[in-house]
């Protein structure tokens, strides 16, 4: 049996965290593991924050959509937004951030993509009809028998 959230809202940090936190009260809901629920949180946080931040640093307020499918195997949250797209419509790589250097050299940013890749199971992206289609795939953990 599948359940499906939808969630759509203005791009703005605040209505953000709003999303995310009804994302979130959605999957305690259904009962996901906290641990795999932590992770979802993370990555979502990181690929909602980068559209508001990103895609729409010189718009007020564009529209953001999310749609979350549990079926018993996986868990697709599907992100999409208007922005502009993706440099050479491809997810950036994601590698890790040189934290090698004295504490006040480290970078600021860079972090993210490198997050979402690690705690994801697959990603998705797609430029369709002037909007981006980010898939973010979990995989979620059998159920105990009995």
């Amino acid at each position: 049996m599948a359940e499906t959230f939808a969630y759509s809202f203005r791009a703005t940090e605040q209505t953000a965290r709003s999303c995310i936190s009804a994302v979130m009260e959605w999957l305690r809901g259904i009962d996901l593991p906290a641990e795999r629920a932590g992770d979802v949180q993370i990555a979502l946080t990181e690929a909602v924050n980068n559209i508001v931040e990103h895609a729409y640093a010189d718009t007020l307020g564009g529209e953001i959509s999310i749609q979350c499918d549990l079926s018993p195997k996986i868990l697709k949250i599907r992100i999409v937004d208007t922005g502009p797209p993706l440099p050479d419509d491809e997810l950036p790589a994601g590698l890790p951030a040189d934290i090698s250097g004295p504490l006040e050299t480290l970078p600021e940013g860079g972090f993210g993509w490198h997050l979402i890749r690690e705690l994801t199971s697959r990603l998705h992206y797609e430029r369709q009809l002037d909007r981006n289609l980010l898939s973010l795939f979990f995989e979620m953990p059998a159920k105990p028998i009995g």
